[in-house]
């Protein structure tokens, strides 16, 4: 994705947010910026950005308890082990494209931290109506698996396999779910490669009338 600027509709403080799906926002934290690869996500700091960006952490009290741990040394390790867990994902995204199941690696990994962090729910009411809600508190940075890992597992087994593409432009590293209702979109964004794409074809014809 060769970015000169940031268009506002697809950036939140500095995260692109083009995948329609969190586990895929998450996956294009790495994108290609001006022909080179740049990590969105080097420390705690930036980590704590993209939850609240990506709407992980929304209340007061969820962002007091990420601040509390934003400056540690375990959470700058944490991220190290997040990240190099993105790129593993990346993997198994590019099986899916490609019309493969992920890895046995993979799912094996999986299921060992779905073990160790699952998604916990919790039963709430107002008025007659009992609703299930997903529980998520955020008191060390190893909770930030929870969200992560319950969008992965309903990529894997619950959204169709043909949708969840990677952009068309050749330089472009982000990946998104297609769901527009004729399932044809190509692009990670209009704004970012759609247009780019749309001139250089216009250019490739006018080259072959001439």
């Amino acid at each position: 994705m060769a970015v000169g600027s940031q268009q506002p509709e697809d950036w939140v403080d500095g995260f692109l947010f083009v995948g329609n799906h969190l586990t895929l926002d998450f996956l294009n934290t790495k994108p290609i910026l001006e022909g080179t690869p740049r990590e969105l996500l080097p420390n705690a700091s930036a980590l704590v950005r993209w939850l609240a960006a990506s709407g992980i952490v929304k209340t007061e009290k969820d962002r007091e308890l990420v601040r509390a741990w934003s400056h540690t040394a375990r959470a700058e390790r944490f991220v190290r082990k997040l990240v190099a867990f993105r790129e593993r994902l990346r993997a198994a995204v590019l099986r899916l494209e490609s019309g493969l199941a992920p890895g046995d690696s993979f799912l094996a990994e999986m299921n060992m931290l779905l073990g160790i962090y699952p998604q916990r729910s919790i039963l709430t009411k107002r008025g007659s109506k009992v609703s299930l809600n997903r529980s998520f508190e955020p008191r060390k940075s190893e909770d930030t698996w929870i969200p992560i890992l319950a969008a992965t597992t309903e990529l894997l087994s619950t959204l169709e396999p043909s949708r969840i593409r990677k952009c068309e432009s050749e330089s472009c590293v982000i990946h998104f779910y297609d769901t527009s209702k004729r399932g044809s979109r190509r692009w990670c964004s209009m704004n970012i490669c759609g247009n780019r794409l749309k001139v250089a074809a216009y250019q490739r014809r006018q080259r072959l009338a001439d």
